[in-house]
């Protein structure tokens, strides 16, 4: 770093997104995205708003958030986009904590929350996850803290139940709850947390188009919440940036999340491949976390797992490997096409023996 940075900044440490090699014949199962194209629409509704481009992108989201609220059976005043929902998450995170409202969140879960405290100077409160890595949410009723749940939690894959939520929300009135549903997409029916949001007016669910909706370089997330939560995020975007998602990103993400179809069909084939690859690791003498996720939380005592990490990687496989405490000997593999798959179990086979 120069000696210009500010010192309270100097012991930050940035968020570690997954390698992005640029490669020929590379399988990418290292970050989470969704290995279909865009549903069809997608290209054209981008392609029309090339004229309009000399002009400011609509900052009230109008006609996204219309159809994304149409998706999720809420009102448009119940919506707020942003660039990625890492953008989402920090607006909620400036609005709902400060020195005297730390945030709790476990202590294995997505590393971008820490990252968002340090750099806002908000004081954590860490849970930790149970030995199998389920979250006990009991330890989260009453905290009188704003609380981040990424459910389904990740790395770990695993879903917590609504209802277990539901308490968590009921017993912190005076707090807001923000529920990161990142890959709800993939948990199966009556598992998202949006119900909730109509319920109650301190629940947040934050959402991304990059996993389910095909549109990870778009950058493109939205929140759900009450009325008087998004008008508070509101008003730190006005105060940040206010148009923080471009024309082209918004016609993309109107035209991908109106084509219920082809969502649930690309939704369909991820399921499916990911009951197929957690089967052939099983197989393999791996240890599987039941994913509710678009990847699978996994390791093995056949070899250490950031031996198997390194050793794909020279033949053109990515996953992900954490070297971080309790999880520096899992693997997370995102789910890809039958196709990408076979590559990987092709790669494990040859290493493994």
């Amino acid at each position: 770093m120069s000696r210009y940075f500010t010192s309270t900044l100097a012991a930050l440490e940035p968020y570690t997104p997954g390698e992005q090699l640029k490669i020929d014949n590379l399988v990418k199962l290292n970050a989470n995205e969704n290995p279909y194209p865009p549903a069809p629409g997608v290209a054209a509704a981008v392609a029309g708003t090339v004229d309009g481009l000399r002009l400011y992108s609509d900052l009230t989201e109008a006609d996204l958030c219309a159809a994304i609220a149409a998706h999720c059976g809420v009102a448009p005043e119940n919506i707020l986009c942003g660039n990625g929902s890492d953008e989402n998450l920090l607006l909620a995170l400036r609005a709902f904590c400060d020195q005297t409202h730390p945030l709790a969140s476990a202590d294995i879960t997505y590393s971008f929350y820490p990252v968002l405290c340090d750099l806002m100077h908000i004081p954590q409160h860490i849970i930790p996850l149970e030995e199998d890595f389920t979250m006990d949410l009991s330890r989260y009723c009453g905290l009188g803290e704003t609380i981040v749940i990424a459910n389904p939690n990740a790395p770990t894959s695993l879903l917590a139940p609504r209802d277990a939520i539901e308490e968590v929300v009921r017993t912190n009135p005076d707090n807001v709850v923000i529920v990161d549903e990142a890959y709800i997409a993939f948990a199966g029916p009556d598992a998202s947390c949006v119900p909730l949001t109509r319920k109650y007016d301190n629940v947040m669910v934050v959402r991304t188009f990059s996993k389910s909706h095909n549109l990870a370089g778009a950058r493109l997330g939205y929140c759900v919440a009450s009325a008087g939560l998004i008008a508070d995020m509101n008003r730190v975007k006005f105060s940040y940036s206010p148009y923080n998602v471009n024309s082209m990103t918004q016609a993309a993400g109107k035209a991908a999340i109106e084509d219920e179809a082809y969502f649930a069909a690309t939704t369909k084939k991820i399921l499916s491949a990911r009951a197929d690859a957690a089967h052939r690791l099983r197989e393999r003498g791996f240890w599987v976390a039941e994913s509710a996720t678009n990847f699978l939380f996994t390791t093995t005592d056949r070899m250490p797992c950031g031996e198997i990490f390194r050793r794909l990687r020279e033949r053109g496989v990515l996953i992900r490997y954490f070297n971080a405490p309790r999880i520096d000997n899992y693997l997370r593999i995102t789910v890809g096409t039958p196709e990408q798959m076979d590559r990987l179990f092709a790669g494990l086979d040859e290493i493994l023996g």
